[in-house]
Parts: C-alpha cells; structure tokens; sequence
C-alpha cells in the first residue's frame, strides 16, 4: 500500500464540484497532482459525457488516471486501484503531494483502504447469470458464504452475483477477502466530503446535461457506440439513455429526461455511501463549491504538517 504523507480525498456526488474545488487548491498550492477517482474518466473518446478536466486544465496542473483505455476494454476496480497505487507513489517521488478527487465510491475505498479486492472469472459467472431468479442465487450464497449474504440485500442481483462468482471460482468464500466496505479502519488518507442540498445536486444535473449536449455529447455518444463500448464502460451515466435515442427508441428530450432521473437516483446512492463512513470530514456548500475553498486550503496545509 501507498504511504500517503499529507494527501487529500475530496469526494461527493456527481455535480457536487468537487474537480472544480480540487482544481482551485491545485492551482493554489503548487506541490499538488490531481488523481482522478472516477471510474469512467479513464476512458478515452468519453470527455463530454464524464465532465472530464479539459485539455486546458490538464495542461495547468498535472492530472492523473484520465484517459487511460480504449471504451472497449474492461477496467475492473483492481486494475483501478493498481493504477491508482503507481500514480501516487509516481507523485511522491516527485515530493509532491497527491489530490484525490473521488465520485465512485468503492473506486475510493479501493484506495484509501487498500482493499483485498478478489479477482474476476467470467465462466463462473456466466454459468451463475443463467439463473434468473436472484432469490434462488441468494439462498445459494447464504449456504456458502452466510457472512457474506448476510451483508447484502437479498434483491441486489449485482452484488449477490459477485458474492457467488468469487467464493465459486475463487474457492474461498467472498467474506475471507479482507473486512470489505463495511469496516472503517484507521487510514492514512484526510477525506473531506461536499454536502450539498438535494435539490441543488438535481439542479445542477439537468443544467450539466443541457450543457454537455450543447458541447456535443450526442456526437460523442454516436461514435462510441460505433467502436462497442465494453461491459465496464455501458455504466457510463447518459450513455445508454442517449444512445436509445440515437437508435430511434425515444425522442431527445425523453433520453434526457431518463437520463437525468437516472443520474439523480445515482447521486441519491453516492450520498447514501458517502455517508456510512465515519471518517469523512463534512463541508456544507450552499450553492459553489467555492465557498469552502480556504477550509479545504487551511486541512491541506495542516496535513503537510503532521
């Protein structure tokens, strides 16, 4: 695991302005590389669409885990986190001092926690996704692994399935790799989250949408779409809902309005998964994620100098 020494974690919702935050301190403190915690950012050709750092921004201040692969390649969590882990022990040798500006919530625990993350077997789990009725997979898991059903939700077929492809291929059960996400050790990693009104995140949505299509985002979903976009790189908010649209299933003003949804009950999640942790140190913004810029400033330096 990285020793991290003074990095920060700036994390919150999707359109909470942490990468603007983030880039405000970076442009302030100039001992600071900025590293992405978002699971589609690495993706190539999806800028528009993921509110990627402009090529502008990656020019002033130097950003790391952007653009990374091709969208049709998979990227699973471990490799995110391998990659994460070179990027920050490449910052230290430079002495400087690492940002993490987080959105994913398990690509940032995957970091901060240095997970025990277990390997993928796509057999396993294609002969476990035959069966259509995630209560039977469940009781299935709950016979092999009741520590591990036991943490989950019945009726979350993405993660019983993952539960059961791990303790079936792997042949250890998925609960004997590490504590998981729902412990909170000690961390060597300052983590302060953007608490924002509901309403102001859902405003904030739809006003970077209508801005994203206005910079061509429908464009870019049209050539994507056209290269395969793989399993990882589909989950990609705006994306599919676009992408039916483009396919003539839906008008543009119904794929967004679907997307919009979409992207709101996806910050309602990021919400309710920030807030388990303990450790995350709180700021309330009002409307700009400005407002907190010289709280975030005075931990930063506090940080340098424990």
């Amino acid at each position: 695991m990285v020793v991290a020494n003074g990095h920060l974690v700036i994390l919150g919702t999707t359109a909470s302005g942490k990468s603007s935050l983030a880039f405000a301190l970076a442009e302030l403190r100039s001992n600071v590389e900025l590293v992405s915690m978002d699971s589609m950012a690495l993706y190539q050709h999806m800028n528009i669409g993921t509110a990627t750092p402009t090529a502008e921004e990656q020019t002033a201040v130097p950003h790391h885990l952007i653009d990374l692969v091709a969208p049709t390649e998979e990227f699973t969590v471990s490799q995110f986190q391998a990659a994460a882990q070179r990027a920050i022990a490449d910052i230290e040798t430079r002495g400087k001092r690492a940002v993490l500006v987080g959105g994913t919530g398990l690509h940032v625990r995957s970091v901060v926690d240095d997970l025990d993350i277990p390997g993928q077997f796509p057999e396993t789990r294609s002969e476990l996704e035959t069966e259509s009725d995630t209560g039977v997979l469940y009781q299935r898991l709950l016979t092999l692994d009741p520590l591990a059903a036991g943490r989950m939700e019945p009726s979350n077929r993405r993660r019983v399935l993952r539960a059961l492809e791990v303790t079936v291929g792997a042949g250890r059960p998925f609960s004997a790799f590490g504590p998981g996400i729902d412990a909170y050790p000690p961390t060597p990693f300052t983590q302060i989250g953007l608490r924002l009104s509901r309403e102001l995140v859902d405003r904030r949505i739809a006003e970077r949408y209508q801005k994203q299509l206005d910079e061509g985002f429908l464009e870019e979903v049209a050539a994507v779409m056209t290269l395969g976009p793989s399993r990882t790189a589909k989950r990609a908010l705006g994306y599919g809902q676009l992408a039916a649209h483009l396919d003539g299933l839906c008008t543009l003003e119904e794929a967004v309005a679907e997307a919009v949804r979409d992207t709101r009950r996806f910050a309602r999640r990021q919400e309710r998964w920030f807030r388990r942790d303990p450790r995350i140190e709180w700021l309330d913004v009002q409307e700009s994620s400005q407002e907190v810029l010289e709280k975030v400033l005075r931990r930063f330096d506090e940080l340098a100098n424990h």
